[in-house]
């Protein structure tokens, strides 16, 4: 998978989008995440943000999240990820 079909399956998929998903799309970009307790914490290149901290909703990604990975992938994308 590419980053732009990543960013296109996300693109106005925010109310649903399966959390795990996400935490795969995220894994696949940016490595394995440190969880803490229910939280998916995942590293990025970059100090700041967007950074990403997931945590499901009963199955699905928050749609705030969705929306940071998003724009988390487009700057990896600009960076030349």
């Amino acid at each position: 998978m590419t980053i732009d079909e990543a960013i296109s399956e996300l693109e106005g998929n925010e109310t649903n989008t399966r959390f795990q998903r996400l935490v795969t799309i995220c894994t696949a970009f940016f490595g394995p995440p440190r969880i803490e307790g229910s939280h998916y914490i995942f590293k990025t290149p970059w100090r700041g943000d967007p950074r990403i901290n997931l945590q499901s909703e009963k199955g699905k990604a928050k749609p705030y999240q969705v929306r940071q990975v998003v724009r988390a992938l487009r700057k990896l994308k600009d960076l030349g990820g």
